[in-house]
């Protein structure tokens, strides 16, 4: 019982612990590789308006490869200094990285649906207060001067079987997007996984 005690224990630094000292090493090797990018990236064409906003919606970068960095992500209701990059894809090591893109979803500003899932608890907690999201909140995604903000409609709790919520319509995937959403998906409870904790929010400026 001692020898499994201390299993328990050294299992329990690293997941706590560990786990967050590596995620922090790659989000900060992460933050060099975007600056990188954005650095050598082609400029964008100009936004026109037209069926955008009144303002124009910048388009998205390009979709980087599986475990490259793609935008970083910060969310004033989480701390001042909460900030990430995310990055491409949603498999346990891009996960290990960082909040990630669900390949398949638009990109940031884009009519339909971005989708980034993150851990709440280990690999440095990036949606561990994911829950004190409120309606009227702001997620701002940016790729250098390029930017998107979106403000929080709703969060609610579902089924880790509801794979609907990230379809271009949530929970319609034959209907046809208009909006321009993003949504936020992570375990509940932050201890567990039962459950997915859902944050959706809809774009109220890009430029």
């Amino acid at each position: 019982m001692l020898t499994l005690g201390a299993v328990l224990l050294l299992f329990v630094v690293y997941l706590l612990w560990w786990t967050g000292v590596e995620t922090n090493a790659a989000q900060s090797r992460l933050a060099g590789d975007l600056g990188r990018a954005v650095a050598t990236a082609p400029s964008p064409p100009k936004a026109t308006g037209g069926d955008a906003s009144p303002r124009g919606v910048d388009p998205p970068p390009p979709v980087p490869a599986t475990g490259a960095p793609y935008l970083d992500l910060t969310i004033p209701r989480l701390g001042t200094d909460w900030h990430w990059v995310v990055v491409q894809g949603v498999g346990l090591p891009q996960l290990a990285l960082g909040p990630g893109h669900y390949p398949g979803t638009v990109g940031p500003g884009e009519v339909g649906n971005f989708a980034v899932a993150g851990h709440r608890s280990g690999h440095g907690e990036p949606f561990a207060h994911l829950d004190q999201m409120k309606a009227g909140d702001l997620v701002r995604l940016s790729f250098g001067s390029r930017s998107w903000t979106y403000r929080v409609d709703k969060n609610f709790i579902t089924d880790p079987s509801d794979v609907g919520v990230i379809d271009p319509v949530p929970g319609q995937p034959a209907a046809t997007p208009t909006r321009r959403l993003l949504t936020l998906t992570t375990c509940d409870p932050r201890w567990g996984n039962a459950r997915r904790l859902i944050v959706v929010a809809t774009l109220v400026e890009g430029r």
